[in-house]
């Protein structure tokens, strides 16, 4: 092991700098910038041979950085402040390495920090990105244990150590028996949380749209469904307080009711991480593939947060009847509004049924007329609706569409950043500012209905999809987070209602960018970009989800359908685990027989074994040869340290080179390279000997 040479410290410099550059995103700012000043300080200590700093300064230091760390994340526990710590504390490692002991710390941190890149990105790049701060770091190792080579043979060697790893690796890969979850347990705020919540208030969903990220990806097993048909449902939201919309807890345990009207549409489901419970599924959803609960307004919930990327099978019904026996204490829930609030609102709510109602019923048929003398099928106390199924047209569904037809014709404007709203938010949308996002929309269309006596809920999720041709499967992102209404109808049920579309129906039929009055606001990628670079950007995604199920979706039931289709039966751990070792220990053995196989070339290499033997006369002389050390190098070095062997040293080596490598091997020139070589005495000059250019004019 070597000094540490200038060349080495700026590789070790260079090695915390990588390790510890894409955390710059999610480090406090102040120590991003500190960990910059220490690896700048360190270099100009370096470049300028001064000192390293005293011991009590960089105690000071470290004492007052870890209390500004405690201070700003009020712990000392965590992903966040255990990363922070981690870099912080290799950066200022550097401040005092003064042995090579020092520099091999430093060479497993960075390797450790390496993993730690892992916890928030996982994509392709980040991988790429790694695997080459891998070399750097591999490069760095060699020159500490080797010191004399140069950089491009370190990176050399370095590429060629991580080409033999790849086969281990792969077979760790494949028949590592997986587990359920991670090895270890994380912290909470090791997983961050993403795209919709539980509540929903103006602003929130004109924020999420803003968000270019992938929420889930869909492939469809056959019959694709409209684009106007693919709502995917996800929290489903009945309180309100005045100005956010929650979702609370139900007031039944009834499972739900759904009566299917069409034959199932069947998908499979590759949803994001996003550190919730909500699955997404087609509007209505029939059938899950994995473990999870059906709540009574028909929401998907798993047992745990979906804290990594999930894949499920789901068939749903696009033509269905939803809970048609809803309990009474639901459709209380769901007619429930705030007091003294929204005077306005209340008012036009009244109007509107006062409207729906004078609205002559059409003569009615002999089966219409039996129904009507029943009472409505759900029907409760201070319930004034649930006619829905008594007539063709009921006044609950006449009244729906007079509230979509004021949406339509009042002069309201669909924008991405509608006007802040104040504590009668529904009454200066509808009356005042008249523009709004979905949210605006679906929430104040709930309030109207249930403030005219019409159970009604908000809906939370995603509307419609972008389709890959060349995954053939559609991307659902956070920009097509979407807010719709369902309204209960009697004997129909719930029914959903849109009233987006009554504004904007460009948003449900070509998507955001066509619906929007300025799509400058919107990601770059969402404002219908050149052909070439939305297929460059279909390539790159297709690319991005086969890794994501070949590589980061390699759970325990792909790995057992991957074993399977190599021809494994009765798969268990001990079963991989045994094959995983006698993998490793073939692996082993094969690139022991092929070191052996050199060095057995080696050995019969008749110019080698000449040299070799030269070389231990002179490492007698105690003028020993270093492993890495080339033939010209040597006989330099030997030449310096015995300046009256330097010509017949320089003789034998350059004889050797065109002897070994240049291809000007002949029988004569390899004896009189061997002759030479034996009678060759340190403290004794040695004629020069039949050179091989000489040899190669005689023999012409």
């Amino acid at each position: 092991m070597m000094k540490l040479t200038a060349p080495l410290i700026y590789g070790l410099i260079a090695c915390i700098l990588l390790v510890s550059a894409p955390h710059a995103a999610h480090l406090p700012l102040w120590v991003s910038a500190e960990c910059g000043a220490l690896l700048l300080w360190r270099a100009y200590l370096t470049r300028s041979g001064k000192g390293l700093p005293p011991r009590w300064l960089l105690l000071g230091i470290t004492v007052a950085s870890v209390a500004a760390i405690a201070l700003t994340f009020r712990s000392l526990f965590g992903r966040e402040v255990g990363v922070t710590l981690l870099i912080l504390l290799s950066t200022l490692k550097l401040l005092e390495l003064r042995a090579a002991r020092d520099a091999t710390v430093l060479v497993y941190l960075s390797c450790f920090i390496i993993i730690t890149n892992f916890f928030y990105a996982q994509s392709i790049p980040t991988a790429l990105f790694m695997l080459f701060t891998l070399l750097v770091i591999l490069a760095t190792w060699i020159h500490l244990h080797t010191g004399m080579l140069a950089l491009k043979p370190r990176l050399r060697i370095a590429g060629l150590l991580l080409l033999q790893a790849i086969p281990l690796s792969l077979i760790l890969f494949v028949l590592f028996p997986r587990v359920q979850g991670p090895l270890w347990g994380l912290p909470q705020d090791a997983y961050a949380s993403s795209g919709l919540s539980d509540t929903m208030s103006p602003g929130s969903m004109s924020k999420l749209s803003l968000n270019d990220a992938v929420a889930f990806r869909v492939t469809f097993d056959g019959t694709v469904p409209a684009r106007e048909q693919m709502y995917w449902r996800g929290p489903v939201l009945w309180d309100f307080d005045g100005t956010t919309w929650t979702r609370g807890r139900p007031n039944t345990l009834q499972a739900p009711r759904l009566d299917a009207a069409s034959a199932p549409v069947s998908y499979a489901v590759t949803l994001e991480p996003h550190n919730k419970r909500w699955l997404f599924a087609l509007d209505m959803p029939g059938k899950l593939s994995i473990t999870a609960d059906l709540a009574p307004d028909f929401q998907l919930l798993s047992r745990n947060p979906v804290n990594a990327r999930i894949r499920y099978q789901a068939s749903s019904f696009l033509n269905y009847r939803a809970n048609p026996d809803e309990p009474p204490q639901q459709l209380r829930r769901a007619l429930a509004l705030p007091r003294g609030l929204n005077p306005q609102a209340l008012a036009l709510a009244k109007s509107l049924r006062a409207k729906a109602e004078s609205v002559p019923p059409p003569q009615p048929s002999d089966e219409t007329t039996s129904h009507s003398t029943k009472p409505a099928s759900g029907q409760v106390a201070g319930y004034p609706g649930g006619r829905g199924s008594n007539r063709p047209d009921g006044i609950d569904e006449i009244l729906v569409r007079e509230v979509l037809r004021h949406f339509n014709q009042g002069g309201f404007e669909y924008t991405l950043e509608p006007p802040l709203l104040g504590m009668n938010g529904i009454d200066e949308f509808l009356f005042q500012t008249r523009q709004g996002f979905c949210e605006h929309y679906a929430g104040s269309f709930v309030y109207l209905l249930r403030a005219a006596g019409v159970p009604a809920r908000v809906v939370t999720g995603y509307q419609g999809g972008e389709y890959n041709a060349l995954g053939d499967y559609y991307i659902l992102r956070q920009a097509d987070a979407h807010a719709w209404a369902e309204v209960w109808l009697g004997e129909r049920g719930w029914v959903r209602y849109d009233p987006t579309a009554a504004i904007a129906p460009a948003r449900i039929e070509s998507g955001l960018s066509a619906a929007v009055s300025n799509p400058a606001a919107l990601p770059f990628m969402a404002r219908n970009p050149p052909q070439w670079l939305r297929e460059l950007r279909f390539n790159w995604d297709a690319l991005a989800n086969q890794w994501n199920q070949w590589v980061l979706g390699y759970n325990p039931e792909t790995q057992f359908a991957f074993l399977t289709r190599l021809g494994m039966e009765d798969i268990t751990w001990q079963k991989m685990a045994l094959n995983m070792l006698a993998g490793i220990f073939l692996l082993v053995g094969v690139f022991t027989l092929i070191l052996l196989r050199r060095l057995v070339v080696r050995s019969h290499d008749p110019v080698q074994t000449a040299w070799l033997k030269l070389c231990r006369k002179l490492e007698k002389a105690g003028l020993p040869r270093a492993q890495h050390e080339g033939a010209l190098d040597y006989a330099a070095r030997v030449g310096a340290a015995q300046p009256e062997l330097s010509t017949a040293i320089h003789d034998f080596a350059k004889d050797y080179v065109a002897l070994r490598y240049a291809g000007e091997q002949s029988k004569e020139g390899l004896l009189a390279f061997r002759d030479a070589v034996r009678a060759f005495r340190v403290g004794k000059t040695i004629q020069p000997r039949i050179n091989t250019d000489e040899t190669r004019m005689r023999n012409q």
